[in-house]
């Protein structure tokens, strides 16, 4: 008898574990790939642009942003995060003179949120989206984004945080 040889019952032994291994490694990564298995420019597998980014300046509670001709925020219908201090703010310009503001900050799970598709707000981290009002458009979030007063006067826009 060779002693190096593997019972029948020790090789069936090992056979079904490394299978049942096998099997719940494929779980896992269907588990982790459901749960943001996307990159930062594709969230949950679609392919969202990078939102473009204007700065803003911090004055009390507000952030002023000016707003020109050479402005991501320049014609109805665009978008942009607004970079002020340490903090992001979501901003779309819904008219001539009036424009959305609301937290980048998902409601999912905090992740900032840094891309678009069409008028579309995505977060990089789960591929939940949000309309310009910052309603949930898709999960996995169930909360609106908050919303900030905005006003616009010559070609400063003022967010009221």
């Amino acid at each position: 008898m060779d002693f190096d040889q593997p019972t029948r019952r020790q090789f069936c032994t090992r056979t079904c574990s490394t299978a049942a291994l096998a099997a719940l490694g494929g779980a896992f990564a269907t588990l982790l790939q459901g749960c943001g298995g996307g990159s930062p420019t594709s969230p949950g597998g679609s392919s969202a642009a990078s939102l473009p980014t204007v700065s803003g300046t911090v004055s009390g509670s507000s952030i002023l942003v000016t707003v020109d001709g050479a402005s991501p925020l320049a014609s109805v219908g665009s978008l942009a995060l607004v970079r002020a201090g340490s903090g992001g703010v979501l901003v779309a310009r819904t008219a001539q003179d009036a424009f959305t503001a609301l937290s980048a900050t998902c409601t999912h799970q905090s992740c900032g949120i840094t891309g678009f598709a069409g008028q579309t707000f995505i977060c990089p981290c789960h591929g939940s989206q949000f309309d310009t009002s910052g309603r949930v458009v898709t999960g996995p979030a169930r909360t609106a984004l908050p919303q900030y007063a905005t006003q616009f006067t010559g070609n400063v826009l003022t967010i009221s945080l």
